[in-house]
């Protein structure tokens, strides 16, 4: 069985990846990265994930990127309400898929996996630059380049499955192949009592999508 490294955070995009990963008949190795992020209760909805396609192994890997901080999900930096789309928003973590990646393809290479499936987004998202078709193209070339799988003719692959998808359509795909949502969690500051914030762009670009999905959000919010 031909095998893929899902990067996993346990939000809507990552888990129905996993789902399309799993519909192609791949088997299924998680990797979650632990990188000191604010909302660290995504870490839980990633191991709900990996219970609910039955991955054949998750990695839960600890990456302390609170050491180099400049951004509102890893410093002491406000998550804010309002984005200005003209800009990169400070919840833009540093090279954050730049370093996710390589260890996924770290891991790839070990467990001898061409395939890397990422949740990555450029409808309904933030403006992330480690999002863009252009970056996850460059990263591709890089694996092959500099990797032992590359060089020898096993090539590696990036998968971006919902690349081109706007929220809701991506709901209605998770939909379709039987993901219960209510595993999932998108918000970046989620309250003390384990409710979303309702208000940071993540929780808007997930509320919208339901909304224009016509399916209800199963997650609680404090707003």
């Amino acid at each position: 069985m031909k095998k893929a490294i899902v990067l996993s955070s346990g939000g809507i995009d990552s888990t129905t990846a996993m789902a399309i990963a799993k519909a192609e008949n791949y088997e299924l190795y998680s990797l979650t990265l632990d990188y000191g992020q604010r909302h660290k209760i995504e870490i839980g909805s990633a191991k709900k994930a990996a219970d609910f396609f039955c991955v054949k192994e998750h990695k839960i890997i600890v990456i302390d990127l609170e050491q180099i901080g400049g951004s509102a999900l890893t410093d002491n930096i406000d998550v804010p309400t309002c984005n200005h789309l003209d800009k990169v928003p400070v919840t833009y973590v540093p090279a954050r898929n730049t370093i996710f990646l390589s260890i996924a393809l770290a891991w790839a290479e070990v467990v001898g996996s061409n395939d890397i499936f990422i949740g990555a987004n450029i409808v309904d998202y933030s403006g992330y630059p480690d999002c863009r078709p252009v970056y996850l193209e460059a990263f591709e070339k890089l694996a092959n380049l500099g990797t032992k799988a590359g060089i020898e003719g096993g090539k590696i692959k990036i998968h971006a499955p919902l690349l081109e998808m706007s929220k809701a359509e991506i709901i209605k795909k998770g939909i379709e192949l039987d993901i219960d949502y209510s595993i999932t969690w998108s918000c970046y500051n989620p309250h003390t009592d384990g409710k979303a914030c309702g208000k940071c762009d993540s929780c808007k670009f997930r509320l919208n999508g339901f909304r224009e999905a016509s399916y209800k959000d199963p997650i609680k919010y404090f707003t």
